[in-house]
């Protein structure tokens, strides 16, 4: 017997339960992995919610995020072998002592990069690298938008462009908050609870407006991201931290000829091509500095549900860790 977060129906914090659980042999392409450190995300709240309206079967282990050690291998599972580090993103049932997991889902860490950095840093970058460097690639003194800057995988974004010589604009929702995101590299920080982002934006900009927006909050800021663009702009909308961007007339993106793109990370590390590219270049920006994580907080995991009050309070910064 091993312990794991599970969830028995959808709900709030609340819902999560530590409970115990079996775990078998690992089958084909399978490995058993002993977690080491588990990532937190806010993908993880919409799971519980049942927001993402995926089919579900209770009892579930919520998670998508870890690192750990092999202990054991199934038929088929590669070179993966006993003793390695491993680090994932995107596999449900994360939030667990120890797991059965897919071979071919799994990247072994290099070894100057540590578990808790991983944990951290794996899902956002892989999140970041797509959203820069593929879904619209930031060009040099391109002025972007980035919402939620404070945030796990804002500070990111914004470290990654401005390092690509992106002008950084990041909204954020206090003063301690928008100093924060400066020392990160943010060119404006819009403090958005008491200012019109998008006319901010605007002013900043000179009335030309962004080419791409880089949205996680959702139905409180969406249509205002949509104000933002310039012509021809991309309006990126990969998180709703604030709940579904509300139904909208598609006429409404006429008159500037906009882009909206609603994007996965599972879809851009489908392949196993894609995702060891994808991971070699994560492991590059976190070792040379492009990218530097701030662990904020670390909760036990039998502490997960005060972990999900906090990260959905929006009053915490940087990456949160569970410890088993």
């Amino acid at each position: 017997m091993t312990k794991a977060i599970r969830i028995h129906e959808h709900g709030g914090p609340e819902v999560l339960k530590w409970e115990d659980v079996e775990v078998g042999e690992p089958g084909p392409d399978e490995v058993l992995v002993r977690h080491t450190a588990i990532g937190l995300n806010f993908v993880d709240t919409y799971h519980r919610t049942g927001q993402m309206k995926h089919p579900v079967t209770f009892p579930m282990i919520l998670g998508v995020q870890g690192v750990g050690v092999v202990e054991a291998t199934g038929p088929d599972a590669g070179s993966l072998k006993t003793g390695d580090r491993v680090s994932y993103s995107g596999l449900q049932g994360s939030y667990s002592e120890v797991r059965l997991a897919h071979a071919d889902r799994l990247i072994v860490l290099p070894d100057d990069i540590s578990d808790e950095l991983a944990a951290a840093a794996f899902l956002r970058t892989l999140t970041a690298e797509y959203l820069l460097r593929r879904l619209h690639k930031v060009e040099p003194g391109e002025t972007i938008l980035v919402h939620a800057a404070a945030g796990g995988a804002g500070q990111i974004i914004c470290q990654w462009a401005k390092a690509l010589g992106a002008v950084v604009i990041g909204t954020v929702g206090s003063d301690e908050k928008a100093e924060l995101v400066k020392g990160l590299g943010v060119d404006h920080a819009i403090i958005y609870t008491r200012n019109d982002f998008a006319e901010k934006v605007m002013e900043i900009t000179g009335g030309r407006g962004v080419p791409v927006v880089y949205d996680s909050v959702g139905r409180d800021t969406f249509m205002g991201s949509l104000d933002c663009l310039s012509p021809m702009g991309h309006a990126i909308n990969y998180g709703t931290a604030s709940g579904q961007v509300e139904l909208f007339p598609l006429q409404n993106l006429h008159k500037k000829s906009l882009t909206v793109t609603r994007p996965t990370l599972a879809t851009y590390i489908a392949s196993r091509e894609d995702l060891e590219k994808a991971s070699d270049t994560v492991f590059g920006v976190l070792r040379d500095g492009t990218v530097k994580v701030d662990i904020s907080r670390r909760y036990a995991l039998a502490d997960t549900a005060q972990a999900h009050a906090d990260l959905e309070s929006r009053n915490t910064t940087g990456a949160m860790i569970l410890e088993p």
